[in-house]
């Protein structure tokens, strides 16, 4: 009967495992990803051999590491990879050198090995696997200082470990270590990196630009990390390098806050990551500490070693790059797991002969206690992270610097509301519990029109779900659109009116069409006009052409959070043109508000300088406009021509045209 081999039934027990695991170990206060690997020793063949480690676990096994390595490289956000990115290298190096020092010498003096083995042990002490980088995810600290750097550090221990590994096979086969095999390997790195870094965003905006069926570009972006993961195999790296790298490539495409992304998410913390964990509680075997001494002293050893030897690293750049207690803990918890690399440094010294039996069983049960207290560690740093930004969080909402979005979007068209939601809801906080209102305003009951409002409200609510934004869609009958969109915001007590760009009818028709001349008329509301041709989710430049005196109009400050949220929240380079006066105020509200987006600032002297930099804006980018009611302190002459300048200049560019607040 045991060990299962129905198909259903295995899958069905990983299920109640992966349900019920949690319930278990949660009122005994141990983290879920310790859990899910003492679960996979009850169940495995050294437990109660209810389960086989059979091909289905080594193979959602090695997708659990590879999606572990993707989503820790998607989920970082770029503008704090370079803060962060120097710090990152120097942990990288400290957390390699020092428990490969410590490695070589203890396997040497302490187990009487010779060189090459103490070299393969030491390897194993270098390397570790994001194994509890869930936790920091579910936390929601992945762009914390400790997580970015532990993050970055990881790839550059793991890449040194596997290159030592590399060389003690070299040297295992060839009778000696050779230079040209080392060389051969980089510049196959180097043509992998070009390749890969150039064609995946190249095909991938494409293929998003065809379809936004979040489903189909789960499919596609799962294809291009496992093809890169296979191809790093092939040109001799490990596979969890290359799913590493093609989630870097594709950060930019794949935000946050994006139906994408929760989708990885989802698939990964229900699926691959579990099945990952169980898989590697199923290969120890507990029962080996009975079975003499010798297997207890070298577990013994090498835990301490390899923990010790991580912590003294994490510890050192905690002093050399001035970071709390709490962020140590945090990074010394994301790089005291071992798995992937350690498992393989295993199975190859032992192929080779090159460890006995007692080091074999001491290095898996090492594998566990530093997977036991990684989690501790990460689970108790996560948790006073997230206290103490909370705090901070609440404490900067008493002085007043934040407003959230209670949006109003006007929707009409169901071809173009999903793209104007989308643009809505990312400029919106994270933790802004407002919900946003969907609007559609009727004049009469044409059928036809009211079937194509009421599709439009469908599709922008279906977008704010799977955003986990609450939408409120309204349909309203009023005597004209205009009064029906200023009654709901007034009602709402809206902060900013969205709608959608005019498209003109005839040759006598206005650039902004009559409806947005009314509407900028009869609200003093901010009033943004969207247009974008790709998806707001790829673009990569964000461009804002500020009025001189814009600092004193009345939503100033708003409009300006706004637009750097929304590069932020889409992974954008958000650049501010505007007179050295208005780029000053533009750096202290993003200052003051704390903000976390790459930003740029260029000056102008002259409106001819705007024209200049039309063509430097490509298919890519998003041309963003503030303009000025008239009467305003920052409207002027030269904003009466604004549409014929829109349309001259930036007919073909993604465009959103701001109207501030105004009393």
């Amino acid at each position: 009967m045991f060990p299962l081999d129905q198909p259903v039934a295995i899958f069905l027990l990983v299920l109640l495992i992966i349900l019920l695991g949690p319930v278990v170990f949660r009122p005994l206060k141990i983290p879920s990803v310790v859990g899910m690997i003492i679960a996979g020793i009850i169940v495995g063949p050294y437990g109660f051999n209810l389960l086989e480690r059979d091909a289905s676990f080594r193979i959602f096994g090695e997708v659990g590491i590879l999606y572990i390595m993707f989503t820790a490289a998607v989920e970082i956000d770029m503008f704090h990879l370079k803060q962060q990115f120097r710090r990152g290298i120097i942990y990288g190096l400290l957390s390699f050198a020092i428990p490969l020092a410590a490695g070589i010498l203890g396997a040497r003096y302490l187990f009487s090995t010779s060189w090459d083995t103490a070299l393969l042990i030491a390897s194993m002490y270098a390397s570790h696997t994001l194994v509890t980088y869930p936790t920091v995810s579910r936390f929601g600290l992945q762009n914390t200082r400790g997580a970015v750097i532990a993050v970055c550090g990881t790839i550059v221990a793991v890449m040194l470990a596997l290159l030592c590994l590399a060389a003690v096979v070299s040297a295992r086969d060839a009778g000696g270590f050779s230079l040209m095999m080392l060389g051969r390997l980089f510049l196959w790195m180097a043509v992998y990196a070009l390749a890969v870094g150039w064609t995946f965003p190249f095909i991938t905006r494409r293929f998003f630009r065809t379809t936004d069926d979040s489903v189909a570009q789960f499919i596609f972006v799962l294809a291009l990390v496992f093809f890169a993961s296979l191809l790093a195999k092939l040109i001799g790296l490990e596979a969890i390098l290359g799913a590493f790298y093609a989630g870097l490539v594709l950060n930019r495409m794949i935000p946050g806050r994006s139906p994408l992304m929760k989708n990885i998410r989802f698939v990964g913390d229900a699926i691959f990551i579990p099945y990952f964990l169980i898989g590697v509680g199923m290969l120890i075997n507990v029962g080996v500490v009975v079975e003499g001494w010798g297997v207890i002293y070298v577990a013994a050893v090498m835990t301490l070693s390899a923990l010790c030897s991580k912590w003294v690293a994490a510890w050192a750049a905690q002093k050399a790059f001035r970071l709390d207690e709490n962020e140590r803990r945090l990074m010394f918890g994301l790089s005291g797991g071992k798995a992937a690399a350690t498992i393989a440094a295993v199975m190859i010294g032992y192929k080779y002969g090159m460890i006995n039996e007692d080091i074999m069983n001491g290095s898996v049960m090492m594998i566990l206690f530093c997977c036991l207290v990684a989690s501790v560690a990460t689970e108790n740093a996560a948790k006073r992270i997230r206290m103490q930004l909370t705090e901070n969080d609440l404490s900067h909402d008493e002085l007043g610097h934040r407003e959230y979005a209670r949006q109003i979007i006007s929707v009409a068209n169901p071809v173009t509301s999903e793209e104007l939601m989308r643009m809505a809801m990312f400029m919106r906080d994270r933790s802004n519990p407002n919900e946003a209102t969907a609007l559609f305003v009727r004049t009469d009951t044409d059928r036809r029109r009211q079937a194509m409002g009421r599709m439009a409200l469908t599709a922008a609510t279906a977008v704010g779900e799977a955003m986990d934004v609450k939408v409120d869609a309204v349909e309203r009958i009023d005597l004209n659109i205009v009064s029906g969109i200023c009654n709901v915001a007034e009602e709402r007590h809206a902060t900013e009116i969205m709608i959608g760009f005019h498209r003109k009818s005839n040759m006598v028709d206005s650039f902004f069409g009559a409806l947005t001349e009314s509407l900028l008329a009869a609200s003093m509301k901010m009033v943004m006009m969207s247009r974008c041709f790709i998806p707001v989710d790829t673009v990569t430049r964000i461009f804002v052409l500020v009025p001189e005196k814009a600092e004193y109009e009345t939503g100033f400050h708003l409009w300006v959070t706004r637009l750097s949220m929304l590069a932020a929240n889409i992974e954008a380079r958000i650049a501010f043109v505007g007179h050295q006066t208005s780029i000053d105020f533009i750096a202290s509200v993003i200052e003051d508000d704390r903000i976390e987006v790459d930003h740029r600032f260029m000056t102008i002297e002259s409106p001819d300088d705007i024209i200049i930099l039309a063509g430097q804006i490509d298919d890519n980018d998003l041309l963003v406009v503030v303009s000025a009611r008239k009467g305003s302190i920052s409207f002027s002459p030269d904003l009466e021509s604004l549409p014929g300048f829109l349309n001259r200049h930036f007919s073909r560019q993604n465009l959103l045209v701001v109207y501030p607040k105004q009393f």
